[in-house]
């Protein structure tokens, strides 16, 4: 809970700059950049955020990376000022609340669409239409498939779940029938 809070405040922060300077999109892809590049590099992550290496030698990695990724100068002290308020570790959960900010502040939201068979792009494109009309917003639709389904589709916006999948329902027929023999 306490890093979700540290996220949010750090996030939030950085959008209200991005705000006034017409900038967030452009930090939204850079911190995002440098959240994956410390996700995927584990030694890189261990030299920003392991305590057991001297202050000044982690540092001096950021300082590097920073300059190497050429990164614009708000960027520099933002990341700077996580480092020095001990908070580095904390870049990739910034950069996911950060990324949530940005897209509610553009009317974005994001959805997954997950069905049993590859659904044609009419489809999709209906499905992308009828939810954006129902949020009044952009939706962002990451399409999938998962052939457990049986058949259907099971959508999510946030907190939202539509499930309209057959497993469901053969499930919820399945506790139906079981609830109606023990009555």
């Amino acid at each position: 809970m306490k890093n979700l809070r540290i996220a949010r405040r750090y996030a939030k922060a950085l959008l209200l700059i991005g705000k006034e300077d017409g900038q967030a999109e452009a930090y939204r892809a850079e911190l995002g950049g440098v959240a994956r590049l410390i996700e995927e590099n584990k030694a890189l992550e261990q030299a920003l955020c392991n305590p057991l290496y001297a202050t000044e030698g982690r540092r001096k990695v950021l300082v590097t990376l920073v300059d190497k990724l050429g990164l614009s100068p708000l960027m520099k002290s933002f990341l700077m000022l996580l480092f020095d308020k001990g908070r580095i570790a904390f870049v990739g959960a910034i950069s996911q609340y950060y990324n949530k900010l940005a897209d509610e502040l553009k009317g974005v939201a994001r959805a997954s669409l997950v069905s049993a068979v590859e659904l044609p792009d009419e489809t999709v494109d209906k499905i992308r239409a009828t939810l954006s009309e129902r949020t009044g917003k952009d939706i962002i639709l990451e399409v999938s498939q998962d052939p457990s389904l049986i058949g259907g589709i099971v959508t999510r916006i946030g907190d939202l779940v539509l499930d309209g999948s057959i497993r469901t329902q053969l499930l919820n027929m399945r506790e139906t029938l079981k609830r109606g023999e023990s009555a």
